[in-house]
């Protein structure tokens, strides 16, 4: 199993968390508005870890606030 991360506020977005109108234009690509936080995407990977995700597999859980559904192409 696996988890698809959308983007998510770590180090390796830094330069889009920096300039504004980077953020605001991936901000207004994601269906919830904002990147996610390190523990959000975490909690994800703890539920697949665990007893309430015994009976998955061989799939992936994308965790990207709706960004693949209506991304314009950034």
């Amino acid at each position: 199993m696996g988890v698809g991360p959308g983007a998510v506020a770590t180090p390796i977005n830094t330069s889009t968390m920096d300039n504004p109108a980077l953020l605001k234009k991936l901000d207004s690509a994601i269906p919830l508005g904002r990147m996610a936080q390190p523990q959000e995407i975490a909690s994800v990977v703890a539920f697949l870890a665990g007893d309430g995700a015994s009976y998955l597999t061989a799939t992936t859980i994308i965790a990207d606030g709706g960004l693949m559904q209506s991304s314009p192409g950034l």
